[in-house]
């Protein structure tokens, strides 16, 4: 790496940890806020977490991989969304209640961001997990990194009210109002849009993954605290806590043994 890259590099990861810790500012403040409060700081985290991912891949691996994950996670997210809400197919009947911003075809922008801003920690995650394992396991592995945060996410925007479920059973003991369809969705739609960025995106290499990988231990430990204490939603942190920890409780004793050298 040349010194001028270099130093774009670490100014660039400067900016995307600012944009994190803007974000992160908002989703502590989510518990606390109540009705359009809580649905504006939802946009704001969406929108600084998205940011963050987006400009930091750009830096460390070049603008090809940042527009690749906004192309994949972000509009083939948004895609299979719209695709979802007008035919039930892959997730389950559901609709959105237009609390979350715009929202063309009845699904809004703000979903197709809130996958890119997981689908790129998601991937990097896997990727530092098993990095010499065969590319369809460690794709596999990745698709259930992303689908694992669904755990929370479903049942906490269920209850705020941004989108309801025609039918929400059966369900996962103690997740009441989210049926199992949708976590099925997840999983097929994690997995089709991890092995399309990875076809386009070229991602190659390890760079300075600071910042995606403390969004997910972020998104991991808040929200476990969160739904056990602040949102009263025990059951999402106790399968929340079981499903993501799959990844995140390895990857955090990878991150340590390495930090270790």
């Amino acid at each position: 790496m040349t010194p001028g890259r270099a130093g774009r590099v670490r100014v660039g990861q400067r900016a995307a940890a600012r944009l994190l810790a803007a974000g992160v500012l908002a989703e502590i403040g989510y518990p606390l806020a109540r009705g359009t409060g809580r649905a504006a700081l939802t946009v704001a985290a969406v929108l600084a977490c998205c940011a963050a991912m987006l400009t930091h891949a750009a830096l460390t691996r070049g603008p090809r991989t940042a527009l690749a994950a906004l192309a994949c996670f972000g509009a083939g997210g948004w895609l299979v969304e719209a695709v979802g809400t007008a035919t039930g197919v892959p997730f389950g009947a559901y609709h959105y209640t237009g609390s979350l911003g715009p929202a063309p075809l009845g699904v809004p922008l703000l979903v197709g961001l809130a996958w890119c801003m997981a689908g790129w920690p998601a991937y990097l995650a896997a990727a530092r997990l098993a990095p010499h394992a065969p590319r369809p396991a460690r794709l596999a592995l990745a698709a259930a990194a992303l689908a694992s945060w669904d755990l929370f996410l479903d049942p906490q925007m269920v209850a705020a009210g941004y989108w309801h479920w025609q039918h929400p059973t059966p369900a996962l003991p103690g997740l009441p109002g989210v049926p199992l369809t949708n976590y099925a969705g997840w999983l097929l739609t994690a997995a089709l849009l991890v092995a399309a960025f990875d076809l386009a995106g070229h991602p190659n290499g390890r760079g300075p993954d600071a910042v995606p990988l403390t969004w997910y231990f972020w998104t991991y430990g808040s929200s476990v605290v969160a739904h056990a204490v602040l949102l009263d939603l025990p059951g999402s942190a106790l399968w929340g806590g079981a499903g993501m920890g799959l990844v995140a409780v390895p990857l955090a004793r990878r991150a340590y043994r390495d930090r270790r050298g």
